[in-house]
Formats: C-alpha cells, structure tokens, sequence
C-alpha cells in the first residue's frame, strides 16, 4: 500500500483530499498545516509520497518541498497547488518536486498522479509538462568540461526517450513490444551508466540531451 501526506492549510480541503486517498486504496499516515509541521511530520512517518501545497499560510511548500527531499531521498513530492503559474511550477520542481498537479484535477486524475509519483514518474497536469521541459533544455546550453557522455545501447536510449515523455514502465513495454521486467532491467542499467538515482532525474538528463524529442 502507498503511504501518503498531505500538506495544506486548508482545513476542510486538506481532510477532504485525505479522505479521498484512503477511500482509493492509500495509507494516509499524516496531514500538515504547514511547512514546518510538513518537515518534522514527514521525517517521523516517511511517507511514500507527499502531497504538498505551494502556498502554506506565512510559510513556503517550496521550502518544505526541498527540505524533505534532501533529507528523506525516498519520499517524493507531488505538488497539488491553486496556482498554475509557470514561476511556481518551475521553482516546486527545482526543489526537487516530482510532478506538479492543479487543484482543478479529478479524485481519478489525482488518485493516478499519486500512484505514478510513488513509482517514480514525473506526472503534471497537462500543459505545464512542456513547460518544465523547455525550461531544462534552455538550462542544457553546453556539456560540462567537455567529458563526454556515457555510452547507451539502442534499446536503452529507446526506453531512456519514453521515460522522459511520461510514459510507465508498463506503457513503454507495450510501445516497445517488451516485458515489463526487461524494461525495468534497462531503466536500471542506464541509471547505473549515467550516475543517477530515480526515473524523474533519468527523464531530467533525456531533456536536457534532447533525448525527448523524436
């Protein structure tokens, strides 16, 4: 079973989003008010993913978002905000947010964002996706200190390409006319090559090496 968080300081909305996730199947361990509260709670019940607010009263979602990255690297934060604005989604996912959701999302578009965040997919509410991934490319002008890159076979590239366009393990599988586990074995790989830790920072380096691009 997933475990979740849920940071707002919305009452009513905060318990509502909480009843919604347990109803679907998800442990709810813990809600927060706060950036504060979410940093101390998080560290106590190690969520699988938190479900953060940007705007938290007198304290920042942003804050919160990379304080509980950096020190829980196995919890993942998924953004569910009012705002849509490209400057809050840009700074969420530079705090080291997976994905980046507005609150006009459904209980079924929210209730999937949480399961592919929990994977280790990078899930956002349609149109803002283009927006991260042209923010990447502009960061990407040149190769650092001109070393070149680790070498990928074919297929990784292939599954490395799909992972940077959103796609799970599973739907690339099927694209690829592959197992699901042969597809895991080559996401693995490429991790291991490029030096990498989780799907959001392989589709991360795909964007800025333009891998995303057919």
């Amino acid at each position: 079973m997933i475990s979740v968080m849920v940071v707002d300081d919305h009452p009513i909305w905060r318990d509502g989003v909480a009843r919604d996730l347990t109803e679907n199947g998800f442990d709810v361990r813990a809600t927060a008010p706060d950036a504060t509260a979410a940093v101390r709670i998080a560290t106590a019940v190690r969520p699988d993913v938190v479900l953060m607010d940007m705007n938290l009263g007198n304290t920042s979602g942003v804050d919160a978002t990379r304080e509980i990255t950096t020190s829980l690297p196995d919890t993942r934060v998924l953004v569910l905000s009012a705002s849509g604005e490209h400057s809050d989604v840009l700074e969420a996912v530079k705090a080291g947010a997976s994905g980046y959701l507005v609150k006009s999302a459904s209980v079924r578009e929210l209730v999937e964002a949480v399961r592919r965040t929990a994977e280790g997919d990078p899930v956002f509410t349609p149109g803002l996706a283009g927006l991260v991934l042209g923010e990447y490319r502009r960061m990407a002008d040149a190769p650092a200190g001109g070393v070149a890159p680790p070498r990928l076979t074919e297929r990784e590239t292939d599954v490395l390409r799909l992972v940077a366009k959103g796609l799970t393990a599973r739907q690339i599988a099927e694209r690829l006319v592959l197992s699901h586990r042969t597809v895991e074995n080559h996401v693995q790989s490429t991790l291991r090559k490029l030096q990498l830790h989780n799907r959001v920072e392989l589709a991360r380096y795909a964007i800025e090496h333009g891998l995303d691009e057919d």
